[in-house]
């Protein structure tokens, strides 16, 4: 038997902010790129949103070598799925097997929170994970220590049923207002839409058109 970590709930707490709306047509995540070591900027622009596969993506928040290792474990599922059932991975299994690998070590946990999304047969879905392995579906989440700020503007502007271009708007206010008011969120944000079509990031340009509207 291995003790949680003393310092494990602030450990979870610190730093980033991720966002996961499901729309009419899709998914828009968003995150930031600031990642840190205590008050300490490690690095400006780090990876938080990832494509998993055409359909599935996944939002990271926490330490960064557990995230990374979770995102390996679930493309290389993702993909074997794929090709054993000549179908493509659900959004909710995607959901439930990091959720099993995060409560299988739930005595030395993960220090990972996770927003896993996509467009299945069921249409569009998002889950949200904690370090501990619990996944509950979510229509529209936040996560990390800029999550109160992104719910503030989420929470008033965003309505069910919105279609993924009204929605990166909303998205894009909240993710950059997180920024602003949260010293570990910062420098700069990526914006990723999963719709029928697949997976794709905001390009610099587009994120330069949208932001003089927010």
């Amino acid at each position: 038997m291995y003790p949680r970590p003393a310092d494990f709930e602030k450990q979870v707490a610190k730093g980033t902010t991720t966002i996961g709306v499901v729309c009419k047509d899709g998914v828009v995540l968003a995150t930031d790129t600031r990642a840190t070591m205590g008050f300490f900027i490690a690095h400006k622009h780090a990876k938080k949103v990832y494509p998993v596969a055409e359909h599935l993506a996944m939002t990271i928040a926490g330490a960064v070598a557990d995230a990374q290792a979770m995102v390996d474990i679930l493309k290389a599922n993702a993909e074997l799925y794929r090709l054993q059932s000549d179908v493509v991975m659900p959004v909710s299994a995607a959901a439930r097997l990091v959720a099993n690998i995060l409560f299988s070590a739930r005595l030395m946990p993960y220090i990972l929170q996770a927003l896993i999304a996509g467009v299945d047969s069921t249409g569009p879905r998002i889950f949200a994970l904690d370090p501990l392995g619990s996944v509950t579906e979510e229509t529209c989440v936040s996560t990390g220590s800029g999550s109160p700020i992104a719910y503030g503007v989420l929470e008033t502007q965003f309505k069910e049923g919105m279609l993924v271009k009204d929605t990166v708007p909303v998205v894009l206010k909240a993710i950059t207002s997180a920024m602003k008011r949260d010293a570990a969120s910062g420098d700069s944000f990526d914006i990723a839409v999963v719709t029928k079509e697949g997976y794709r990031e905001l390009s610099e340009e587009e994120k330069k058109a949208l932001t003089p509207k927010v």
